[in-house]
């Protein structure tokens, strides 16, 4: 598995195969009625059964790479380390820890080092970004009220 450090955005060639290749993908997908449909691979002739749900997956892999958009894959219950948990946030490695030791976001200890689960960080983040809207809605709101803010 790639490290999130080393994820790059695609490049325009790649960009433009994966629009091909999503549209393609995605028409196929909406005639698909078994849940292990066979697939193809023309270069070896060869047959594969998979998951319906891996190529649904696929498909948003092309969409997010025909968008520019860099695209990594982390199991669920994959744990990650203090350093890389700030990174994804976008705070500091003892900001975390804080936020750890608070009890505001799960973790597990191996030997001295903190582990997090990387949907505990995702969920954590998704939490702030809620937060964050509900915010900037009430300060909108609070400008109207005030007439600070022409509608």
């Amino acid at each position: 598995m790639n490290n999130i450090e080393n994820i790059n955005r695609p490049s325009k060639e790649e960009q433009k195969a994966a629009m091909v290749s999503y549209d393609a993908l995605a028409a196929a997908l909406d005639q698909i009625h078994s849940e292990y449909p066979e697939i193809e691979i023309q270069e070896t002739n060869e047959r594969i059964k998979i998951p319906l749900k891996a190529l649904q997956l696929l498909a948003r892999i092309l969409k997010e790479t025909s968008n520019g958009k860099p695209v990594s894959i982390v199991p669920i219950a994959t744990e990650i380390t203090t350093q890389a948990a700030a990174e994804l946030l976008g705070c500091s490695r003892p900001h975390l820890v804080k936020l750890l030791e608070n009890g505001e976001i799960s973790f597990s200890k191996v030997g001295k080092h903190r582990r997090i689960k990387y949907q505990d960080i995702i969920n954590y983040k998704r939490k702030m970004k809620d937060e964050q809207r509900k915010l900037l809605i009430e300060i909108m709101k609070s400008d109207e009220e005030s007439g600070l803010y022409d509608s």
